[in-house]
């Protein structure tokens, strides 16, 4: 078969083998060639269209680094933008993925010598949000598209209404209980005179006293009395009940709205919080950090704050921390849920404190009771 036949086994294994990856080292990217073996490299430096192009860029070569820099960064956010999106991925992944690509900007013809490099520089410029953990480097890219921008302010306008109308439904029922409890001491029973409605007890009670005697209408008397006192004691009493019931059910309420607001999850940001587990070895054990960032309400990323150095932990491994009376806390679960206090007093015996709400429309109650799971000191 001659040596340019199409169909040949060689050319078609030739065809196949160049389909796929090669070496990085047999990799010309000024031209842009990729070579499967070391002896077509050497071949191909020694060409004349390689000596040409290295000539090219020996004139300006910051320029051309400058450009494949500028390809490598936009490809690379590109396909984190279309693939990830905000979501926290590690970047080896996401470099994986890029060089899967057979016609990519290799890494080694950019300014950024490792993948490393390139992630920090990513964080500095404000392209991404990085996190190093004893995994590796994690990214998460920013998206600054004026409509996410938009659909976000949306978001959070309607967060914030939200929160808005739950301060005024708190604010609503504090006053009902202020009301129900100022009425109740300020009702007092009405006596009001008897009124017969029929003419004919008249007459019969006139009829029996003309013919009793004297004691007989002294016993008569205080039964009349004794029976004008029960109408009164009668009707005040289902009012008062009637009043108490209405205080209980506000009061009911409040419980039960304390009740449903608790939830599994506590972590808030700028709270102190304590590491509990092992597994970290004795360096980090029993130590106390900052939670700096909280990812999916059940994982933080934690400052340590001898060492400076940032964990990403979950709950299970972390505990609140108690200040000293007369400190600031954060209340992280319950009804009182984000609102910052001061601790009044630690009560041993039952494991719990007394706060003083400073935030919020319910700033200046005091709560006691509240366990200590549910506060934390602030950072």
């Amino acid at each position: 078969m001659g040596k340019s036949d199409f169909l040949t086994p060689k050319a078609i294994a030739n065809r196949i083998k160049s389909k796929g990856l090669q070496k990085l080292r047999w990799y010309c990217q000024m031209c842009q060639k990729q070579c499967r073996d070391e002896n077509g490299f050497k071949c191909h430096c020694m060409s004349e269209s390689h000596q040409r192009q290295l000539l090219l860029a020996s004139e300006n070569p910051q320029q051309f680094m400058d450009y494949f820099s500028e390809e490598f960064r936009n490809d690379f956010l590109e396909l984190l933008r279309r693939r990830f999106g905000t979501k926290r991925v590690h970047n080896n992944i996401v470099y994986n993925e890029y060089i899967s690509h057979r016609e990519h900007i290799h890494m080694n013809a950019t300014q950024w010598e490792t993948l490393t490099d390139f992630t920090k520089w990513l964080g500095r410029e404000g392209l991404c949000k990085v996190d190093e953990t004893p995994k590796g480097w994690y990214i998460q890219y920013i998206d600054r598209d004026p409509e996410t921008i938009r659909r976000q302010l949306e978001l959070e306008k309607k967060r914030k209404q939200d929160l808005d109308d739950e301060e005024k439904t708190a604010k609503f029922i504090e006053e009902q209980v202020r009301r129900g409890l100022e009425g109740k001491e300020q009702e007092a029973p009405v006596f009001t005179e008897l009124s017969r409605e029929r003419d004919e007890e008249k007459d019969t009670d006139d009829l029996g006293r003309d013919s009793l005697g004297p004691s007989a209408l002294a016993a008569l008397g205080s039964t009349v009395s004794g029976k004008r006192k029960e109408p009164f004691q009668g009707s005040a009493q289902p009012k008062e009940k009637k009043r108490r019931s209405a205080l209980d059910e506000i009061m009911e309420m409040e419980e039960e709205k304390k009740r449903t607001a608790r939830t599994d999850y506590w972590l808030q940001p700028e709270i102190i919080v304590k590491i509990i587990t092992k597994k970290l070895g004795e360096k980090y054990h029993k130590k106390k950090g900052i939670v700096k960032e909280v990812i999916d309400r059940y994982t933080a990323v934690v400052k340590m704050l001898d060492s400076g150095d940032k964990l990403k932990l979950d709950q299970t491994h972390l505990e609140t921390v108690i200040p000293a009376p007369g400190k600031r806390i954060l209340v992280l679960n319950g009804g009182y849920r984000g609102n910052e206090g001061t601790l009044e007093s630690i009560n041993e015996k039952t494991f719990s404190a007394t706060i003083v709400i400073e935030t919020g429309p319910l700033k200046g109650r005091r709560v006691e009771g509240i366990q200590y799971e549910d506060i934390s000191k602030l950072a």
